[in-house]
């Protein structure tokens, strides 16, 4: 009884210690998770806990975002997550995304799983048109993608059709050119073959050094006004503050970049941003929702800070995160190198084999051939000694005939003279039968010669058919060599000194010597010599894309976007032409819009 009591009190406070739980569904851009979290979880335990699930250590850039009202937000990391405006009901759900963004994705992302974050959510954007892409550069960004789902170009499985169930241009263009999908998939195959032996990760990252060239490319747009009361929207991005007109969201009517802010603040819907220099007055703003307010400072700080960090040197976990980026590339890059040769050797053992098949094809051909040939003469070396017999037989009862003839004229001589009458008949038949019988003597003689002749055939054609067998032995003797050897090229390995790394081993180790990261260093600075002759060449077949497809397009679906891209310069040159005037002058000239 005292054992059922003790029992029954030890469940009862284990069930009290128990903490309450309540289940958040995070969806990410290519996944949805679920997890339960415990009801004292701040926004920074489940951010962690998000992060290490994803194995994701860039998380600087990254949040948790959710919607309040048609209003976005993103949880706070030191705030409990129910203690948020979120819905209460089960699952809690918030989506994983790219808070901020990089000056340069190809210096700033490290692993590859921010790359393919980032990738996929731009990619998104541009789809959406959230971010505007020119036409002919919506072709390329596309090639990339296909270049990144479907791997290396090969004709014969990457026939005609295959990207028709594929999203990979914005319905703005495709809706602007009078083109069919046929035509758009084979500019965007062109330009996909090109793109032959760069890998997933590679791929996407040139997608993403496109992208962020592009003008509304990590720019958060909000709706504000000045001191006048004129509606303007205010960007946030990685560079600072632009102001542009409603209409424009591609060029800045001025900018404000991080270095020159010295402090900003709001109070209720006002905002206040303080210039560095402090003879400059500041200059405010207001904005329509107090939860706008908040979303524009978080978003302000959080760049403000990405932007100051970027021109510090690297904290000791960025430095290793690049490090192990940089060995696991050159490990990549000797993988790469390796299966290159092993594929060019596999491939030379097939074009061997196939050249041996050939050969041996061809001599079986060339061994038939002479069989047959072998069979015709022995064929005619048999009709040859049958027609030789046969003469020799008519040669001799032509002989025979002839003796008789003379016996008949030796008979007919001697009773010729009996009478003179039948004399000289029997003169004639005389003479008829010397002609008969010089004529069988001419034959026979022909006959013996025929004979002598055939015999003669006779005997060059058991030569031939002699010389014939003897060829047939030799080919038969090549052919069983040629065999032999197809067997061998067929079972080709690489050769032993070639080096090998196996692919089921994880933990095999990596040593790379000095002669090898030279090797590598040269191969890099090779390749980025390349790439800057790629994209020159590229640009120039931007611009033939351009001219080509001008001719199809339709004018009357040009959208105010277009109009103004094509008198838009690069995002970075406008910045910094807008950045020349003094902030005093920029100031006075936001006031005044």
């Amino acid at each position: 009884m005292a054992e059922a009591i003790t029992s029954r009190m030890s469940f009862t406070s284990l069930k009290r210690k128990q903490p309450k739980t309540f289940t958040v569904r995070i969806i990410t851009m290519d996944a949805e998770m679920e997890f339960n979290c415990e009801m004292k979880w701040k926004g920074k335990d489940l951010f962690d806990l998000v992060c290490r699930t994803l194995g994701l250590r860039e998380t600087w850039f990254f949040g948790l975002q959710y919607t309040i009202k048609d209003t976005i937000a993103w949880l706070k990391m030191d705030k409990k997550v129910l203690d948020h405006d979120v819905p209460k009901e089960e699952p809690v759900t918030f989506h994983f995304l790219a808070k901020f963004y990089p000056e340069n994705v190809e210096e700033e992302l490290v692993q590859d799983i921010t790359q393919h974050l980032f990738f996929l959510q731009v990619k998104k954007q541009i789809l959406e048109e959230k971010i505007y892409c020119p036409p002919e550069a919506s072709v390329l960004l596309a090639s990339y993608a296909v270049q990144a789902k479907y791997g290396d170009y090969d004709p014969s499985v990457h026939k005609r059709g295959f990207l028709a169930e594929e999203e990979l241009l914005p319905k703005r263009v495709i809706n602007l050119y009078q083109m069919t999908p046929e035509m758009w998939e084979e500019r965007i195959t062109a330009w996909y073959a090109e793109h032959r032996g760069r890998t997933r990760d590679e791929a996407e990252m040139e997608y993403l050094k496109i992208a962020q060239d592009t003008e509304m490319y990590g720019v958060n747009y909000f709706l504000i006004r000045n001191k006048k009361g004129t509606e303007l929207l205010l960007g946030v991005d990685a560079l600072g503050l632009h102001i542009y007109d409603l209409e424009n969201r591609l060029t800045p009517k001025t900018s404000f970049p991080w270095n020159e802010i010295r402090n900003i603040s709001y109070s209720d819907k006002e905002f206040t941003i303080k210039p560095l220099e402090k003879k400059i007055d500041v200059f405010k703003f207001n904005s329509s929702k107090l939860r706008v307010n908040k979303l524009i400072l978080q978003l302000c700080i959080g760049n403000h800070d990405l932007f100051m960090r970027r021109r510090k040197a690297d904290s000791l976990e960025v430095q290793q995160m690049k490090a192990q980026a940089r060995e696991e590339k050159a490990r990549k890059q000797m993988e790469r190198q390796r299966l290159a040769r092993e594929k060019q050797l596999r491939e030379e053992a097939e074009r061997t084999r196939d050249e041996l098949e050939r050969r041996l094809l061809q001599l079986k051909d060339e061994a038939q051939m002479a069989n047959d040939a072998l069979m015709r003469s022995e064929e005619t070396a048999d009709l040859l000694a049958e027609k030789a017999q046969i003469t020799e037989e008519e040669a001799k009862l032509l002989a025979q005939k002839a003796a008789e003839a003379e016996q008949e004229m030796q008979r007919i001589k001697v009773t010729a003279i009996r009478n003179e009458e039948e004399k000289r008949l029997m003169e004639q038949k005389v003479l008829e039968t010397e002609m008969l019988a010089l004529k069988m003597a001419e034959e026979s003689e022909r006959r013996v010669k025929e004979a002598e002749q055939l015999k003669q055939d006779l005997q060059e054609s058991r030569d031939s058919e002699r010389r014939a067998k003897q060829k047939l032995l030799e080919i038969s003797s090549k052919t069983s060599y040629m065999q032999a050897a197809g067997t061998s090229s067929s079972s080709t390995v690489p050769p032993t000194d070639v080096p090998s790394f196996s692919m089921l081993n994880d933990s095999l180790p990596y040593d790379f010597k000095d002669t090898d990261m030279k090797r590598l260093s040269m191969e890099i600075e090779k390749e980025k010599v390349e790439y800057m002759e790629k994209s020159r060449h590229l640009q120039v077949q931007l611009n033939e894309l351009k001219t080509e497809i001008e001719s199809l397009k339709l004018k009357e679906r040009e959208s105010a976007m277009d109009i103004m891209h094509e008198n838009a310069g690069s995002k970075q040159n406008t910045i910094k032409k807008l950045t020349l005037q003094s902030t005093q002058c920029r100031v006075a000239f936001f006031e005044e819009l």
